[in-house]
């Protein structure tokens, strides 16, 4: 008889303790313990070949060894090769995670039409397959090349990629709903996922076939279960956006293969995704150049440059303590940013309520816009638009200067090209007041 023993493991950090406890004492997550059953049997209790010695093993010299570039599979989608580098690598293993109805199973069904003739095996444990059918009908999608495999028993999962000949891509919806008979657990618990990851990475570089695995997110937005998943894979990508609007954006979290912090852009339409490859234009076609408390950016993406419309609207407060709310920037930084206003602009803002919002859903964590979210708030506040075509970017600084950002001469470029002629940054500013009087 196996000896069981249960234990309480972390789905965030995978710490382990003998009791469950409300709070991680390792990564101070809240209720992230479960509950899992652990065979405690020793490994002298395994079979004898295990126990015997292992063949000798020779090390190679790192010199001895001929890099080769590898031979990359285009998805014929140009924002998707963007974030992968250029391609899918043989035997990669990408993590695909997003919040639900994001459209992760959309964009994946997308790549394997624009495949064309490459075959490509669709695990789905999800959804049926009579479902996915509806999918690929009413995305005009005849489905010629995708092989579908109703199963969650990754042993047979792992046996259908090695019979099937001349396959191209394998997608797994999803990694949670995998298990293995062996492991203890059930599916979607830290060990099932961590041993069906595992077993699928092994089948990826053994076949040299890549893989993509959806995963589930938790509500903050990382992906759910143990963080030695994200070690296990060669990329990670984040779908993400706002279900209120189309638009989606793709990013690079890691990539052995490729850059880092890369993104794509792509538009949900009735028919499928969309790709967009010039989203600047499309996030400023509404941009109303003589209405007060508007303001165009121009932020990084990885090593793209993006122009974006921040949004200012100030008014009197009717109580004794101002309101700031904030639409896809950090309502932390917008308290700085009004600080600074008040103290080396001398603009009053206690007040006023502030609410700031970011055109079309997307979301800006650079402090690049710093200087665009003053300048909308100064013209919402004085009720004077900023000059036409003009574009600001900067880092504040608490003295009240502005500091220099990454890549300024990729975003004057992209401003240039796009018809904005007066750009407001730090090489033509001595100070936040003097952006402000240059570009009201």
């Amino acid at each position: 008889m196996p000896k069981l023993k249960t234990v309480y493991i972390c789905q965030n950090c995978a710490f382990e303790s003998l009791n469950w406890v409300g709070q991680c004492p390792n990564c101070q997550s809240w209720n992230s313990f479960i509950e899992e059953i652990r065979d405690t049997r020793p490994l002298s209790t395994l079979s004898g070949s295990a126990k015997g010695k292992s063949a000798a093993i020779t090390p190679l010299k790192l010199s001895s060894i001929v890099a080769k570039a590898p031979k990359r599979l285009s998805s014929n989608m140009e924002e998707f090769d963007r974030v992968l580098g250029g391609g899918f690598v043989p035997g990669q293993v990408i993590l695909l995670g997003g919040e639900p109805g994001i459209g992760k199973s959309t964009i994946l069904t997308e790549i394997t039409r624009s495949l064309g003739t490459h075959d490509v095996m669709y695990v789905c444990g999800e959804e049926s397959v009579d479902q996915i059918k509806l999918r690929t009908t009413r995305m005009g999608y005849a489905a010629e090349n995708l092989f579908m495999l109703a199963e969650t028993n990754v042993n047979d999962v792992t046996s259908a990629i090695d019979q099937q000949k001349n396959l191209s891509l394998v997608i797994v919806d999803s990694i949670q709903t995998l298990y293995h008979p062996e492991l203890t657990g059930l599916a979607g618990s830290v060990t099932q996922v961590r041993g069906c990851t595992q077993l699928l990475t092994n089948t990826a570089k053994a076949k040299g076939v890549p893989i993509i695995l959806i995963g589930h997110v938790t509500k903050e937005g990382v992906v759910a279960g143990p963080k030695v998943l994200e070690h296990l894979v060669d990329t990670i990508l984040y779908l993400e956006g706002d279900s209120q609007h189309l638009y989606r954006i793709l990013r690079t979290d890691k990539n052995r293969f490729g850059p880092v912090s890369e993104v794509g852009i792509f538009e949900m339409t009735e028919s499928g995704m969309r790709e967009v490859l010039n989203p600047s234009e499309i996030s400023l076609t509404s941009t109303s150049e003589k209405t007060s408390g508007s303001c165009i950016t121009v932020i990084m993406e990885g090593y793209r440059p993006l122009l974006f419309e921040v949004q200012a609207l100030t008014v009197r407060t009717a109580f004794g303590y101002p309101k700031r709310t904030t639409s896809g920037f950090n309502v932390n930084r917008l308290q700085v940013l009004i600080a600074i206003l008040e103290k080396r602009c001398g603009l009053d803002l206690s007040n006023h309520d502030v609410y700031l919002n970011v055109a079309g859903g997307f979301k800006i964590n650079e402090y690049a816009a710093d200087l665009a979210v003053c300048i909308a708030m100064a013209s919402a506040l004085k009720d004077k638009p900023v000059k036409p075509k003009t574009v600001v970017f900067g880092e504040c600084g608490l003295n009240g200067e502005i500091r220099k950002v990454a890549h300024q001469d990729k975003r004057v470029k992209e401003a240039k090209k796009l018809g904005y002629s007066s750009v407001i940054s730090p090489e033509n500013c001595n100070g936040i007041a003097d952006a402000i009087k240059k570009s009201i």
